[in-house]
This record gives C-alpha cells, structure tokens and sequence, in this order.
C-alpha cells in the first residue's frame, strides 16, 4: 500500500468506509442488549446499572460499558451517577412492547446468523448459500435439527410480520376477499392481525407440522380462532384448496426460481377461478429508485438459502412460468405486495 503524508488529514473517504464496516459493532451492541433482555427490566426512569446487572445476571462495568454506547444509538439514556432509561426508541427492545422488535434483534445478532452472514464473500464467489458449509446442514434442516435456533428464528419472524409485513394489511384492499389462505405463515401472526383488521374474512394457516405445533397460541383467540383453521403439509407438494387469496409472505424470497414456481404453480392449481396470489415481499425496484433494505436482504438471502429479493419484472417472470400474470404492485412501507392473477 502507498503511504499518506503524515501531515495530511484523514479523507472523507477512508472515515466512510470506516463508518461502514465498524457499523457491525452497532448492530452487535443492539442485538446483545436484546439478548440480555435488559430493555425488560428497565423503564424511562432512571435505574443503576448495579441494579439493571443485578436483575439480568451480568458483569455491572462491562453493562455499563454496552449501554453506554447504546446512549450514543439514543437507545437508553445515561443520567448522573451510571443510572440509565429506556428512550421512546428503546421501548421496542421490550419483549412486551407492541412495537417489540427484540426477537429479530436477537436472531440478527446470534450465532447462527452471525458466522453466516460472514461467509457471505464465499457465497458471492460461487454464487450459492453458505448456510450449509459453515453449519453442516441446510438451514431448514438445521433449524429441525435445532431446537434453540429455531425458536429465536420463529420469534424473529413473528416480530417482522407483527411490525414490518403487517403494513400490508392496511395497503391492500382485502374487501373483495373470502377466504385467505397463509401459505408458509409461521405461527400465524400476520394471519390473525389480517383477520382481526377484516372480521368478514376467514382463514387457513398452512405450515409444515413441526411449526402448525406452535400455532395455537398466536390464533386461539377470540373473533379469530372461530374463523380460522390450520393445517400442515408442504407447499411443494399441494396447499389447501377453494380459497380466493393466498397469501406468501417473505415467502417465495427463501427460494430460487425453480423452486419459487412449483410453490406458485401450486397456489394456482389450488385457487378459485376469481381468485389470486398475494407476495407480500420486500420489492427491489429497478432503475435508480432506492431499495435500500431489500438490497441488503437480498444478499442475506443468497448467503442463507440461495433465494432472492426479486424486482417487478422478475416477479413477473415467475407468475408467467406458474400459469399466473402480474396484476399489480402495491407499494408499501416495509414491504409491497405483488398480486398475481389467473393468466
């Protein structure tokens, strides 16, 4: 490497680039302080650090040390005496916030997802997902084979639909709708806040058995479980017919195109003749419009499971390989939905 003079300044340049790849740090501190819960036992009232270490079972300095720099993130609040308060913004790592975001924080910040997304210049270089080369198993399969993982995954995603997909409960016009059938959806979060936003909607919470086993709990609840069933299979083998909406959200971008398509073909062979298909998915839009978010899901994506965010056209593509077109995007905040019909 070439040398700078020693008397000239630090460029814009270099301080960029040193912004951009110590921003790990910042999400490492949030996702620790998730981990350790201590949002739950804090307040917008001052509290110790002593006593905040006490409650969560830490080290007092070297909490002092995490939530210190979480003030800088305007997280918490330190107040004289080493005493800190949750901000408004640091009432989304409660696990009992409405807004709670503290799952996903916890997932993005583990192991797992961690040493994955580490390898991500490996997966750039072959154009495949790591998942399976740095934990020994494909991620799907992984997460059947590990228990932990998958309950810390499963709370990540119920937060993402709970605060991000269920945008698209008020984007899109659900009143012509029956029977919505959620393919791929969880434990049901985004099902039941889309039924309990419609009250004339019914529907089918379609799942792979290990995860339709921890459903009940999220659906059993009155004004929705009376209008709601569900059922297990695989989406790759059939979905529940005789509805007229169904519904894949962040779904299809955990798949390729090939198997992206025998979902979708799937869903179209299953749907009434009126009916349609709903992607709720984070939209890359294509020329110089911005897409920031997706564009980085997009490679967490091709590290995880060799799936992708997908543009307008390339959404397009797959409707016209399943038998469907491309009726419409409604765009959103979080995610868009891209509605495909019958061809």
């Amino acid at each position: 490497m070439s040398l700078p003079p020693a008397s000239s300044p630090i460029s814009d340049s270099a301080a960029r680039i040193f912004e951009l790849v110590t921003s790990s740090w910042v999400s490492t501190a949030v996702s620790a302080a998730a981990e350790l819960g201590v949002a739950d036992v804090m307040s917008e009232t001052p509290m110790p650090v002593g006593e905040i270490a006490e409650r969560v079972g830490t080290d007092a300095d070297a909490l002092y040390r995490l939530l210190r720099a979480c003030a800088e993130l305007e997280i918490v609040e330190e107040s004289p005496g080493r005493a800190f308060s949750l901000t408004g913004d640091g009432l989304a790592l409660r696990e009992d916030a409405p807004d709670s975001m503290r799952g996903y924080a916890r997932w993005l910040g583990g192991p797992d997802e961690g040493s994955t997304m580490v390898a991500l210049a490996d997966a750039v270089r072959t154009g495949e997902p790591v998942w399976e080369a740095v934990h020994g198993a494909p991620v799907w399969q992984y997460m059947s084979e590990n228990p932990r993982s998958e309950w810390i995954f499963d709370r990540g995603m119920d937060d993402l639909s709970a605060q991000l997909t269920r945008t698209m409960v008020q984007d899109y016009d659900f009143g012509d709708c029956g029977l919505v059938v959620d393919v791929g959806g969880g434990r049901g979060v985004l099902l039941a806040l889309v039924l309990a936003t419609h009250p004339h909607l019914e529907g089918v919470l379609f799942e792979r058995p290990e995860v339709v086993a921890r459903s009940d709990s999220v659906l059993d609840r009155p004004g929705i479980a009376e209008r709601c069933r569900i059922e297990a299979g695989d989406f790759f083998e059939s979905v529940p017919a005789g509805g007229d909406t169904y519904l894949l959200a962040q779904v299809i971008h955990n798949w390729g195109d090939e198997d992206a398509v025998r979902i979708l073909a799937n869903c179209r062979r299953a749907m009434r003749p009126d009916g349609r298909v709903l992607l709720a998915e984070m939209v890359v839009y294509e020329g110089v419009e911005r897409s920031h978010t997706a564009k980085f899901m997009d490679l967490s994506m091709l590290a995880h499971c060799g799936g992708k965010q997908r543009t307008p056209t390339q959404f397009a593509e797959l409707f016209e390989a399943s038998g469907l077109r491309l009726n419409r995007v409604v765009s959103g905040v979080g995610v868009g939905v891209v509605e495909g019909v019958l061809a």
